[in-house]
């Protein structure tokens, strides 16, 4: 039996390149100090954006925030698709455009000038909602909002309270997650784990404040209740191989941060141990240095030099490990509070 090509048909001759698809499903919610309208011609693909951008805060840069347009269309399987899990994003760009590509069917383009973005994903790759959400969706997410803001994206976490905070740097491993857990269980506000997004001149940071991710290995430090929290979230796993519990910080009694954070100190963890003083101030030619190989991606932004020109300003510090997490946020918490507040 002859099997049908798909491109040899009425509808595609009509509409080679899907520009007419019919994207019946729509909704819209405040990421990143901007407006984001999502819409797609799948409920299960809108899902998932909302599973990532449903309950955040309403953070606002701008008198009147940008409005972005992305949108999720879901394809019908390749019939030659492949088995397993997703292979990673390979980026290219080219006309004022960005591309992220895993295959022919699940994609990412990117115009920041035109403030939009279409993210197109097969169907067997719902399967794979956690890849789908992180490295496709909030690849256009994250784009749009950094270079449609002029804000620099940050490899970082940022935790605070009373609209001031701290950024804290450092590869991966430093304990950026487990510091940042420690903080939102002693009623810290959260901004973000991994992804930051600072305003160069004001340094005043923004970040998707909707879930935390942690290993086994930080169920160690925590009191009972603290752990039964944890441990009843989902798991996922990283391409690495390593399985985190995913906590939603929208849940329970944990703190999004409600607005973004003037930042008052920037912190680079260090994985050594001390029993002497914790903090200590980084001079300001090794700081440019440190910070410049920490965050090599936004280290080539054009707002770097202005970044790091407040930064220094306000301090940078690097932490070093205390006794257990509440050891070292207490070192980080008697430092801020003695802080006066950003003018």
């Amino acid at each position: 039996m002859a099997i049908p090509d798909p491109f040899d048909t009425p509808e595609f001759a009509a509409d080679p390149f899907g520009e007419r698809m019919r994207l019946a499903y729509a909704r819209s919610w405040p990421v990143l100090g901007a407006s984001f309208v999502f819409a797609s011609n799948s409920e299960a693909l809108l899902a998932l954006a909302a599973a990532a951008y449903d309950g955040l805060p309403a953070h606002r840069l701008a008198p009147v925030p940008p409005v972005f347009h992305i949108e999720l269309r879901l394809v019908p399987a390749s019939a030659s698709g492949s088995h397993g899990e997703p292979g990673p994003v390979q980026t290219s760009s080219g006309g004022g455009m960005v591309m992220g590509m895993v295959d022919a069917s699940n994609h990412v383009i990117v115009s920041p000038a035109q403030r939009r973005a279409v993210v197109t994903v097969s169907e067997d790759r719902l399967a794979y909602p956690y890849h789908v959400r992180y490295e496709l969706i909030e690849f256009a997410v994250y784009l749009l909002a950094a270079r449609g803001q002029d804000l620099v994206s940050l490899h970082a976490a940022c935790i605070g309270g009373e609209g001031r905070g701290v950024l804290l740097l450092g590869p991966s491993g430093a304990g950026k997650s487990t510091l940042t857990l420690q903080a939102a269980l002693d009623g810290y506000d959260v901004m973000a784990e991994d992804g930051v997004f600072v305003e160069p001149k004001r340094l005043r940071a923004t970040g998707v404040p909707n879930y935390l991710h942690v290993t086994d290995e930080s169920l160690r430090w925590l009191d009972p209740a603290a752990r039964r929290m944890v441990m009843a979230s989902p798991r996922i796993q990283r391409r690495s191989g390593v399985e985190k519990f995913e906590i939603d910080l929208r849940a329970g009694a944990l703190r999004p941060a409600p607005e973004p954070l003037d930042i008052v100190a920037t912190i680079l963890l260090s994985a050594q141990r001390t029993d002497g003083p914790l903090l200590e101030p980084i001079a300001r030619d090794d700081a440019m240095v440190k910070l410049a190989a920490d965050q090599p991606y936004a280290a080539r932004q054009p707002g770097w030099r202005r970044f790091v020109d407040t930064a220094l300003l306000r301090g940078v510090w690097v932490l070093r490990r205390g006794a257990d997490p509440r050891a070292t946020l207490e070192a980080l918490a008697s430092w801020l509070s003695l802080q006066e507040a950003v003018g």
